[in-house]
This record gives structure tokens, C-alpha cells and sequence, in this order.
């Protein structure tokens, strides 16, 4: 049986690991803003694309999947969630960088929720990656694979 010690340290570590990925996000992003919305051949997306993806697919692997209200707004949902493709040449300035804040305080306020104990109930997911999320700390677990992932394609985008 894992003890409880361990989820803790393992969570915690899951936590540090997502917020230094999303550090990293940020500073590749502002380094390459001047090309923050070209779609590099051979690829379907843009780095501002890329960003705001991983901060809506956070919210549906752990709210939505934990039947908790997603913070952040439908529409921006809808238009970052997986599937999607940008819909403009270039993203309004205040939303570039609410997007960028967003990548900070949903984190740290999904940790708040984890430590209070929102995410008991969890809906059973498979990923496209072939993953099985039977847990919010499956998914949470995921969700740091899926944003260094992204993190990948946002290098490759800027060699």
C-alpha cells in the first residue's frame, strides 16, 4: 500500500515539475513573440496556440473530468481545446496576456483545489496517448506530459 507521505512528496513534485514546464513555456514564447502567430510549415498550430492549449487542457483533465466548473471561459475553451486549430492571424494584446497570467494562477489555484479536496470525484478517461486516467492524479500526472510535449513542438516550431 502507498502511504500518504508519498502521494504528498509525489504530488508536490508533480506540481514543481508543471509549474518549471510552464516557466519554460513563458520564456520560449516571449523570446519568439515576433513570431508568436506564424504557423511554421509542416505544422497546424502557433506558439500562442500551444500556450493557451495547455492552460484549457489542464482545466478539462482536471476540472471537467473531476465534474468541477472549469475557470476559464467557454469560448476560450472552445477555441484551444483539443482538435482546434487557430481561428486568427493574431490574438488581441489583452488576451496574449491574460492567456500568459492564466498560465500561473490556474496552476497555483488547482493546487489550492487539490489540497482542499476537490477532486474526489473523477470521470474515467483514455487518451489519445494511448493512457488510461482513471484519477485526478492520473491526470494531473498526464497533464505534465502533455505540456512538455507541447513544450517540444514549441521548440521545434522556432529551429
Amino acid at each position: 500500500m502507498i502511504s500518504s507521505k508519498f502521494i504528498i512528496i509525489l504530488m508536490k513534485n508533480t506540481f514543481n515539475r508543471l509549474l518549471q514546464t510552464r516557466k519554460n513555456i513563458l520564456a520560449l514564447y516571449e523570446k519568439h513573440e515576433d513570431i508568436a502567430f506564424t504557423i511554421p510549415k509542416g505544422f497546424k498550430n502557433h506558439l500562442y496556440w500551444n500556450l493557451a492549449h495547455c492552460v484549457v487542457t489542464q482545466q478539462i483533465l482536471c476540472y471537467k473530468l473531476s465534474n468541477n466548473d472549469m475557470l476559464l471561459e467557454n469560448e476560450f475553451i472552445d477555441a484551444y481545446k483539443k482538435g482546434t486549430v487557430p481561428n486568427s492571424d493574431v490574438v488581441p494584446e489583452f488576451e496574449v496576456s491574460k492567456t500568459k497570467e492564466l498560465l500561473f494562477t490556474t496552476l497555483e489555484q488547482l493546487e489550492k483545489d487539490y489540497q482542499l479536496g476537490l477532486f474526489s470525484n473523477f470521470n474515467a478517461y483514455s487518451t489519445s496517448y494511448g493512457l488510461q486516467l482513471n484519477s485526478f492524479e492520473d491526470a494531473i500526472q498526464f497533464n505534465a506530459i502533455h505540456e512538455a510535449l507541447h513544450l517540444g513542438y514549441m521548440m521545434a516550431m522556432v529551429k
